[in-house]
C-alpha cells in the first residue's frame, strides 16, 4: 500500500472513532437527562462503558498519526493530558476507575456510585471530542 495512502486510511480510521465517541457522548448525555431509575442507571453506565472505551481508542489513534504510542487507557490518558487534549488527568483516572468497578461486577451501591459521578465526565468526554475534531483536521491539511 502506498505511504499516503495508508496515511489517508489511518486518518480515516481515527475520524471514525472520533465520531463514534462524539455520537456516544451525545447518547450519555440524553440517558443522564432521564428520571433516574434502576433501567436508566444501568443504561447510563452502559452509555459511560461506550465512552469511555471509544474515548481511549480515539487517542490512541490519533497519537498514533502523531507517532506516539499509548497500548492503554492509563497510558492513554497520560498521554493526552501531556498532549493538553484533555484538562485533568485525575479526572481521567476517575473515570477509569469507574469504569473498572462497573464493567465486571454488579453492585446496586457501585451503580449509584458510579451513576452519580457520570454528570462530572461529561465536560471531559465532550472536551476530549472537540480537541480529537480539532487534532485530526490540522493532521488532514498537513
Amino acid at each position: 500500500m502506498p505511504k499516503n495512502s495508508e496515511r489517508e486510511s489511518r486518518i480515516e480510521r481515527a475520524r471514525l472513532f472520533v465520531t463514534d465517541l462524539e455520537q456516544a457522548v451525545m447518547r450519555l448525555q440524553e440517558a443522564l437527562v432521564r428520571t433516574e431509575d434502576s433501567f436508566i442507571r444501568d443504561a447510563a453506565i452502559k452509555r459511560f462503558e461506550f465512552c469511555f472505551e471509544l474515548a481511549w481508542k480515539s487517542i490512541q489513534a490519533v497519537a498514533r498519526l502523531e507517532g506516539q504510542e499509548c497500548a492503554s487507557p492509563r497510558s492513554a490518558f497520560t498521554l493526552s493530558w501531556q498532549n493538553h487534549w484533555v484538562k485533568d488527568e485525575g479526572l481521567w483516572l476517575d473515570m477509569l476507575d469507574a469504569r473498572n468497578k462497573t464493567t465486571h461486577t454488579y453492585r446496586e451501591a457501585t451503580a449509584r456510585e458510579v451513576f452519580s459521578s457520570l454528570p462530572g465526565f461529561l465536560p471531559a468526554l465532550d472536551f476530549l471530542c472537540r480537541t480529537l475534531i480539532s487534532r485530526l483536521q490540522d493532521i488532514s491539511r498537513s
